[in-house]
């Protein structure tokens, strides 16, 4: 009887760590499992705020101009979201690297709307499936979990994508600092000759959500220099890429085309805004640097009147007081006193 119970009692106290073990075997297979991807990119919450150099646009800013550009990926500069065009060993271009992160459930994708917008709440999330059947995206159903697709990644049309729209914030904060942030990114699938060529926006997404992981995606920005020396998030906190302004945010949603009637017209409009938010950060470095050589200027004389002592208060002269008048003094006998008149 003893023994069985003791038996018992060893099985029970096991257990648990029978449990362990298994779940720990578990989360290892699913590990090796996610790393076969080459576009598996795996962040913990710490890291997300790690990985990047994006800082969030602060609620209150004094001033704030958003404006959106057309990246042609057949442009130099924009080369580095493009390449390599097909995946090469655990290489990828961008579009493979945020589609892959969208299936795998681990960013959120957008609807691109009829006002081209973009707006990131729950109620405007991209329908997965309804966007692989209208971009003719062969897609299975994953057995585990039905709610999810699984697209091979040969059958990604990262070679499709011809551009990108993006939205940039210009914004001062409250220390009156100019900033340019990149806000939201939607590919642009191409089709048909540069004349006469089809686009078809497939999503929106929020650059804060996607950074962590670009962060984590080293990239090659030059045909010269081969090396991988930055990341995507570092491409585009820079600025290196090389946009066209295709439209502002104003009050009556009006892309530039549609109150540009040539394309001489869409240029100069075009270099118009460049020239506004040129000057206008220009203008306040130029003040900038007016009250920091005011500021220097008069440290300068304060040090110098420090030197020669010159800081120093005067000391008050104290009035003399004026000497009484002597009595006359008696003449003495034979003196004569002389009396001017």
């Amino acid at each position: 009887m003893n023994k069985v119970f003791a038996t018992v009692i060893a099985i029970v106290l096991t257990m648990p760590c029978m449990a362990q073990s298994q779940k720990r075997l578990q989360e290892e297979a699913a590990r090796k499992e996610a790393e076969k991807s080459p576009t598996a990119v795996t962040l913990s919450q710490r890291a997300r705020s790690q990985y990047t150099a994006q800082t969030a646009v602060p609620e209150e800013v004094t001033w704030r101009r958003d404006i959106y550009r057309e990246l042609d990926l057949r442009k130099e500069k924009n080369a580095a979201l493009y390449y390599p065009e097909r995946p090469l060993g655990d290489r990828v271009n961008f579009f493979t690297l945020v589609f892959n992160l969208i299936l795998d459930g681990r960013i959120k994708a957008y609807e691109y709307g009829l006002d081209g917008n973009e707006r990131f709440s729950n109620d405007n999330l991209l329908d997965i499936e309804n966007m692989l059947r209208k971009s003719y995206i062969d897609y299975t159903r994953d057995p585990k979990d039905s709610t999810r697709f699984v697209v091979d990644i040969k059958d990604i049309p990262s070679n499709e994508i011809g551009k990108y729209y993006i939205k940039e914030s210009n914004y001062l904060d409250q220390m009156s600092n100019y900033h340019t942030k990149v806000t939201a990114i939607c590919p642009v699938m191409v089709s048909g000759d540069p004349g006469n060529e089809e686009k078809k926006p497939m999503f929106w997404l929020n650059y804060d959500e996607i950074s962590p992981y670009l962060g984590q995606t080293p990239v090659m920005t030059s045909s010269f220099n081969n090396t991988s020396n930055m990341s995507l998030d570092d491409y585009f906190v820079m600025g290196c890429y090389d946009g066209d302004i295709y439209k502002t945010s104003n009050l009556r949603n009006t892309p530039l085309m549609d109150y540009c009637d040539t394309d001489s017209a869409l240029q100069a409009e075009r270099q118009n805004i460049e020239d506004q938010l040129s000057d206008f950060q220009s203008g306040l470095w130029n003040e900038k640097q007016k009250t920091a050589a005011e500021e220097a200027k008069a440290s300068s004389e304060a040090e110098e009147r420090k030197q020669t002592g010159s800081e120093r208060q005067p000391r008050e002269k104290k009035e003399k007081e004026p000497k009484p008048e002597r009595a006359p003094r008696p003449a003495s006998q034979g003196e004569r006193i002389g009396v001017h008149r």
